[in-house]
């Protein structure tokens, strides 16, 4: 059994959140956070809550043992990207993207 929690639209770019990710897929919840806790990206703080919510949805939920939670899956895709024009030299006008995230973590219980 596992348990999900997902954070939608959330303003970072999911190259950034990627990084971060990788550290973490595969630890244990309590290992997870003190990773997150002395690495110092953006996603950090986001991801960290995200994890804080995952593991109170399995013992809320579905009745598992806080203690033997493990990060089974995590994943993030892309959202939709805000458009935005910036002036530049000459007169013309620069495209910037402000690119958007979807985290999904996957807690699984150790047997």
């Amino acid at each position: 059994m596992e348990a999900i929690a997902k954070l939608n639209h959330v303003r970072i770019s999911p190259r950034k959140v990627k990084v971060v990710l990788d550290l973490i897929r595969g630890k244990s919840v309590k290992q997870a956070v003190a990773i997150l806790k002395y690495t110092p990206k953006a996603a950090c703080e986001l991801l960290i809550k995200l994890i804080n919510s995952a593991q109170a949805n399995a013992v809320n939920n579905f009745g598992m043992d806080g203690g033997n939670l493990y990060v089974g899956e995590c994943f993030v895709t892309p959202a939709s990207i805000l458009k935005r024009v910036r002036p530049v030299s000459k007169g013309r006008s620069c495209r910037i993207l402000k690119r958007m995230s979807h985290v999904t973590i996957k807690l699984k219980e150790a047997v």
